[in-house]
């Protein structure tokens, strides 16, 4: 399945942990550490208490200092801009329509994110063309397709996370959320690099 019929098939916990994903492998844009999601994740799992979702989140935006919409005056980085709109959108409440809309939400900002951060991206012709591109790939690509043409490398393979993520949750409900949770980590780690890197090369 594409990666739109993926959202809208998924259960409850597969729209918390697919938003939730995004919004890890843009962790390093917030400025947080690598463990600052983890309430988050583990409330997903069997046992957690959806009760308590609202208040783990709010604990989360304190941490990373992000409590409301922010403008774009606030924010000078665009990405930066986008994955802290990501968190202030994540829903108080753990019911399948809203996490649903921030799934979806979270997936095209997620692949902007890249899109803004790929070293690749450096046409701007191809540039323009790329969102469009992300629209059809995530409404008729797949993971196994690898249907990624008029992406850059680091876009692709976000949107290849993306179906992962939803997959492993589909297939494996409460257990996939360990795999979900790896893949996550290796984009994130993947995204640091690439921040660091773009620092550098900004301060030289």
């Amino acid at each position: 399945m594409s990666l739109v019929e993926l959202i809208a098939q998924a259960d409850e916990r597969g729209l918390a942990a697919s938003g939730l994903a995004c919004l890890d492998r843009c962790v390093p844009l917030l400025g947080g550490d690598d463990e600052v999601l983890r309430p988050l994740w583990a409330n997903l799992a069997d046992g957690g208490d959806s009760a308590a979702w609202g208040e783990l989140l709010e604990q989360v935006r304190g941490k990373l200092g992000v409590a409301d919409v922010m403008d774009d005056a606030d924010v000078e980085d665009e990405a930066a801009l986008l994955a802290r709109r990501m968190l202030a959108a994540a829903p108080a409440v753990r019911s399948a329509a809203e996490a649903r809309i921030w799934a979806d939400a979270c997936s095209v900002a997620s692949l902007q994110i890249h899109r803004l951060l790929d070293p690749a991206e450096d046409d701007a012709s191809s540039a323009g063309a790329l969102p469009e591109a992300i629209g059809s790939a995530r409404a008729e690509g797949t993971a196994a397709e690898g249907s990624t043409q008029g992406m850059s490398p680091l876009v692709a393979a976000e949107l290849r996370r993306q179906i992962s993520v939803l997959e492993i949750l589909a297939g494996h409900g409460a257990n996939g959320l360990r795999r979900a949770l790896e893949v996550s980590t290796e984009g994130r780690r993947v995204l640091r690099a690439v921040v660091s890197r773009r620092a550098r090369t900004l301060r030289g």
